[in-house]
């Protein structure tokens, strides 16, 4: 079933042209999203619509995922922070692709970070760090990034991270109200971020000090 369900979804994407990163597909058939759900929900691994994880959280659907990575325009050396760690499956798909780089994604949740870490390490990803903490604010401490993941939705793109991106850099985020937001993809130019609209998708709030939930 979960072969049956993957293949079908990678020939929607191919068809479609949603996704045509090959290094991306080929990331999505090596890491496997079965082992970042909950038990309960393993028969729907590959289904293509959000799943509970623990925190109150969602694992995004798998289409979101990947054109919210490809988006990124990741090459093999970026160093990224992802903001949201959530399952850990989107950081382990990245770390797929930047194997001579470095992904470092927060998550304020602290039991959802720990599901992230453990679900990561039986990967046997090297190149990833589950930081626990306020993900709104960033990660100064590795600063700056080539690239930036906000896998929640955000008022507005929060000005930490902006600060912490490479002249350069690109950002993906969902930004708007509580219920309904536009997929960002930005690119930091002479310190101002030059948008473009991705289309409108809906998340789980941002919690944080530049979130909407400050706890």
């Amino acid at each position: 079933m979960f072969l049956l369900n993957k293949e079908k979804l990678i020939k929607y994407w191919k068809e479609t042209k949603l996704i045509e990163d090959k290094r991306l597909i080929k990331a999505f058939r090596s890491i496997l999203r079965e082992n970042f759900v909950l038990p309960e929900y393993i028969s729907e691994a590959y289904a293509d619509y959000p799943l509970p994880i623990p925190g109150g959280q969602t694992i995004s659907q798998p289409t979101t995922v990947m054109i919210m990575i490809e988006a990124l325009e990741l090459k093999e050396t970026d160093k990224v922070l992802e903001i949201g760690a959530g399952s850990g499956w989107c950081a382990a798909l990245i770390a797929y692709i930047v194997k001579k780089g470095f992904v470092y994604t927060v998550e304020i949740i602290e039991k959802l970070a720990n599901f992230a870490k453990s679900n990561i390490k039986n990967t046997g990803l090297k190149n990833i760090k589950v930081i626990h903490g306020d993900g709104s604010c960033g990660y100064p401490k590795a600063a700056p990034y080539d690239k930036i993941i906000i896998t929640a939705a955000c008022p507005t793109i929060p000005q930490p991270l902006i600060a912490q991106l490479k002249e350069g850099g690109i950002i993906v985020a969902p930004v708007g109200g509580y219920y309904i937001q536009k997929m960002i993809k930005a690119r930091k130019i002479k310190g101002k971020l030059i948008e473009e609209n991705l289309g409108d998708f809906r998340f789980v709030p941002l919690k944080g000090v530049f979130g909407f939930h400050r706890n």
